[in-house]
């Protein structure tokens, strides 16, 4: 397992790989290896922070359930700048709206697998990740979303 830090605007993150594939992104300080899917993240969420990727091209493993990749694969999906509800994923996946919430806490590899641009019907809902509901606000303010906070 090979790990790589990065500074962000939002603090550094560390991303880990294992064979070849990118299984996590964590809110912390970590080491700086540099395997060719580590340095390829560190470009493209460089280029997202700097406003000019909006997807991300990059070798992915979930290492979760199957029901947990399903929402992770669903969340891939959703383009830059929207987003979905809980209970639109819900219906999609046929599982209850709180299930897809966990499943969401559950992503191991937030920004990347953007779990930040899933809401509640009436809320923001949860962001599991370092700063919480102030990081899923950030995220969505950096990507145009923020029409839907007001």
């Amino acid at each position: 397992m090979a790990e790589r830090m990065i500074q962000t605007p939002l603090g550094p993150i560390t991303l880990t790989a294992s064979d070849g594939a990118i299984t996590a992104l964590d809110w912390r300080e970590g080491a700086c290896d540099g395997t060719p899917e580590l340095c390829a993240a560190e470009v493209q969420l460089g280029e997202y922070f700097a406003g000019t990727r909006r997807d991300f091209d990059l070798p992915l493993h979930v290492a979760a359930s199957e029901f947990q990749q399903r929402i992770c694969a669903r969340m891939q999906a959703i383009p830059f700048g929207e987003t979905v509800t809980y209970g639109d994923l819900a219906r999609e996946l046929g599982a209850p709206a709180q299930a897809i919430g966990t499943g969401c806490g559950g992503n191991p590899i937030a920004i990347i697998i953007p779990c930040h641009r899933v809401l509640g019907a009436t809320s923001l809902g949860g962001f599991s990740a370092k700063g919480g509901v102030e990081t899923k606000v950030w995220l969505l303010r950096h990507e145009g979303a923020a029409g839907l906070l007001i």
